[in-house]
């Protein structure tokens, strides 16, 4: 499709929560299963407060994304007779909870890094995002971001700009203890309100 795309990153690839992840992932694959199904469990355990039009494609991709993630070589945990070895969880209604033992974060981290990296996307590791550009009228061109090995700050254009940055947990906002990993500190919502996005 002609682009070229960028990743900034301010640690090294894949240094992030999703490493930390143990429970597992939800995808509505079972036998008794359906996206209908993880839509009303999934809407009921967000109080009624989820956006609906992304939960229901949350739920509906779940699938796909699951068959994505097993060719990219991504180890669920099977069944004797192959077959996916699905688990129950609070909120589910069914079970739909998919696991590589208890490091299913670190596997799926495993095999998205490695699809970059055999991929022609530039990765730019330790580059701290420090400022979104724009044409003065709020529409993103680039960013600024700081090569925390060089000291040096580069400069990035972009057409597009996707921000993938997580939460602020490492900010321990009302002194509340937190598991994330060191990387979560708001970075990209600040970013993105300076540059005027609705949060």
């Amino acid at each position: 499709c002609g682009l070229k795309v960028h990743l900034a990153t301010k640690l090294r690839l894949g240094d992030s929560n999703t490493v930390m992840a143990e429970g597992g992932i939800q995808a509505s694959i079972g036998k008794n299963d359906s996206p209908r199904k993880h839509y009303a469990d999934a809407f009921v355990g967000g109080h009624g407060e989820n956006d609906s039009d992304l939960l229901r494609y949350l739920c509906e991709s779940g699938p796909k994304a699951i068959d994505w993630l097993k060719k990219l070589g991504c180890m669920f945990d099977r069944n004797q007779d192959g077959t996916y070895r699905l688990k129950s969880g609070g909120g589910t209604s069914t079970a739909r909870i998919l696991a590589c033992r208890d490091i299913t974060g670190l596997e799926i981290m495993r095999v998205l890094r490695e699809a970059i990296r055999q991929g022609d996307t530039v990765i730019l590791e330790n580059h701290s995002a420090i400022e979104l550009l724009d044409d003065g009228n709020r529409s993103a061109t680039g960013a600024i971001l700081w090569n925390s090995q060089t000291k040096n700050l580069v400069s990035v254009s972009a057409r597009a700009i996707l921000i993938a940055s997580g939460g602020g947990g490492q900010l321990r906002f009302g002194g509340i203890a937190t598991s994330n990993h060191i990387g979560a500190t708001c970075d990209g919502l600040v970013l993105a309100y300076r540059l005027g996005c609705a949060l």
